[in-house]
């Protein structure tokens, strides 16, 4: 995997955690027990902070980053769709980011709330915890209805069973010839 200090700036991974060899993590990172970080993922901390807490799944393509001296917390048990991208913004616990959403500068992103796929949390902007909103810009439509809950805490339990499973060695490199 590919893990880097910037300067005097170092990643901290939980042991449980699952990185994959092709995400980059580099300098002030903090990865909580049993994450899942995908392929392709970018998490700069070079001159921002970057916390993701425990059980999150940062799926393949993600880019989080934040401004100089500033942070991006994705909290606990939160799921960051394919392809997001999370710039120097809070995503409180439980939070769904659907894929190809973007959460800009200094939002906020309230617990168990849902953001639907492709949509533009502007700077700034505020989704209410338990609330789910879509759109460009992301707009709230409505609660999260029960059955959205409880597909994602099934989603959750996947992806903290994935990374487990990933960091188990579930994932082995083929030769060529192998293939």
């Amino acid at each position: 995997m590919a893990i880097y200090a910037f300067e005097d700036r170092r990643p901290v991974i939980a042991a449980s955690a699952y990185v994959s060899p092709t995400a980059l993590v580099i300098g002030n990172v903090i990865i909580g027990e049993r994450c899942y970080v995908g392929h392709g993922a970018i998490l700069r901390g070079d001159y921002g902070s970057i916390e993701v807490g425990d059980e999150s799944a940062v799926e393949e393509g993600v880019i989080v980053h934040a401004r100089p001296s500033d942070w991006t917390h994705i909290g606990r048990r939160v799921t960051v769709g394919h392809g997001a991208m999370i710039h120097n913004a809070t995503i409180d616990d439980g939070a769904v980011i659907g894929m190809r959403a973007v959460v800009s500068d200094y939002s906020h992103v309230g617990a168990g709330a849902i953001i639907g796929e492709m949509a533009l949390v502007r700077r700034r902007q505020t989704i209410p915890p338990h609330k789910t909103a879509v759109g460009v810009p992301a707009r709230v439509v409505g609660d999260v209805a029960p059955r959205h809950r409880d597909m994602s805490h099934w989603a959750k339990e996947i992806y903290v069973a994935l990374a487990a499973r990933y960091a188990a060695g579930g994932m082995v490199r083929l030769d060529p010839v192998e293939q």
